[in-house]
């Protein structure tokens, strides 16, 4: 269905449940038996009846969100709130639980819950799930329940849950995904037992968007078999964590003045690589891996302050997981725990590509580098004596490795 075709049908479900009626959006064995609507919950007590009524999910993403008293949770494709009067009441009175729709009808409705659940900590935004009408950095937990298969732009949808996110924020859905791409056939089976499974992603299309966006840490967790390679999941991701005021995302192309100069800034101090001349931009993307490219920003001016990058060590298959990094900080801000941040975040989604070993060579006289790697598992694995010249002066490389303990363990 198209965008207002959705917004239509749900706001009808909104309607009937505003008039006391008990709706549902699939075959009503699979809203019975495969974990949909208020089936998927075991702590509804005290919600009122209508929020009940109008449950449409596919799971129970508040249960494994992990809600702290005093976060900020947003919930894409509110409905009638089922989601959020739960958040509400896990993050407490100085917490704050945001539902957001498309349909008038189902804010309306929701709003109508909330008063009826005595609950003051939520708020209710009208708005779509590819442009949220928050500010960015504003939230702890983005939930959603059997939505963002929905969506028409998902890749929009997931820039911005990592938008309105702080850093170390997590992302924690229920939806609806693929094992695999389903024919024609299939989807319309699908959608006629479960009603939205017409634009599920596979997993893989999944973890590929998130990884796009710029979360780590991903995980999908398969919950319910509706048959056909279809199922309910959870999907759980994090955006990465880094001091205040910054933030982590994927390198972009407009990004590429910066971060030459602050290669240029690391060669020219004689510690950072035998290079004396930081590559063309051009250069740059043809030696190093599309993926796995993580900025450090200013979260003001958008300043890049830092930048990590991988590279291919072979093209032989054996090393498919094994890749070469480079990490630069800006000289101006060094020693505010950049590097740290941003190394851990490659580290993680490293691993999320299938990386189990992370190298590079460093010289011995860049302790700060050696120390920041060494704190983060790296381990010196051997040193290359001599191995060419540098401003005229022969110099040692030392060989450092990270073995990961999770992939290929």
């Amino acid at each position: 269905m198209a965008h207002d075709e959705i917004v239509d049908h749900y706001s009808a479900l909104a309607r009937s449940a505003l008039n006391g009626q008990r709706i549902a959006d699939c075959d009503p064995a699979a809203f019975a038996d495969g974990g949909f609507g208020p089936a998927g919950y075991d702590d509804t007590a005290a919600l009122p009846d209508g929020a009940l009524r109008a449950s449409l999910g596919c799971g129970n993403p508040v249960a494994v969100a992990e809600l702290c008293a005093g976060e900020t949770v947003l919930d894409l494709g509110s409905g009638g709130g089922i989601d959020v009067l739960l958040s509400a009441r896990r993050v407490g009175p100085y917490g704050t639980a945001f539902g957001l729709d498309a349909s008038p009808a189902m804010v309306e409705l929701a709003r109508r819950n909330a008063e009826q659940a005595g609950v003051a900590n939520v708020q209710f935004l009208h708005g779509t799930i590819e442009a949220i009408p928050l500010p960015g950095h504003t939230v702890d937990v983005v939930i959603s329940n059997c939505v963002i298969n929905l969506s028409d732009d998902k890749a929009a949808v997931l820039a911005e849950a990592f938008r309105v996110l702080r850093p170390g924020g997590r992302f924690g859905v229920s939806d609806v995904v693929t094992a695999q791409v389903l024919d024609e056939q299939a989807r319309q089976q699908a959608e006629q037992r479960i009603g939205c499974a017409a634009g599920s992603l596979t997993m893989q299309e999944y973890r590929d968007l998130l990884a796009a966006a710029g979360f780590v840490q991903v995980a999908i967790t398969l919950s319910a078999d509706h048959g056909d390679g279809v199922h309910s999941a959870i999907v759980q991701a994090v955006k990465p964590a880094i001091g205040p005021g910054l933030e982590i995302r994927p390198m972009r192309e407009s990004d590429a003045a910066e971060v030459l100069a602050i290669y240029q800034a690391g060669l020219d101090t004689g510690q950072a690589s035998f290079e004396t001349t930081a590559p063309s931009w051009e250069g740059f993307t043809a030696s190093r891996l599309p993926h796995l490219r993580y900025v450090a920003t200013d979260g003001d001016s958008g300043e890049v302050l830092g930048w990590v990058a991988a590279s291919v060590v072979s093209s032989r298959p054996v090393y498919a997981g094994v890749v070469e990094h480079s990490i630069y900080v800006h000289p101006g801000c060094q020693a505010h725990g950049i590097g740290r941040a941003l190394l851990a975040a490659f580290i993680a989604a490293a691993e999320d590509a299938g990386v189990w070993t992370i190298q590079s060579g460093v010289f011995p006289e860049n302790a700060a580098s050696l120390s920041l790697h060494q704190a983060l598992g790296f381990q010196v694995v051997g040193t290359r004596e001599r191995i060419a010249r540098h401003h005229g002066l022969w110099r040692d490389v030392m060989l450092i490795e990270r073995r990961s303990a999770v992939i290929g363990a």
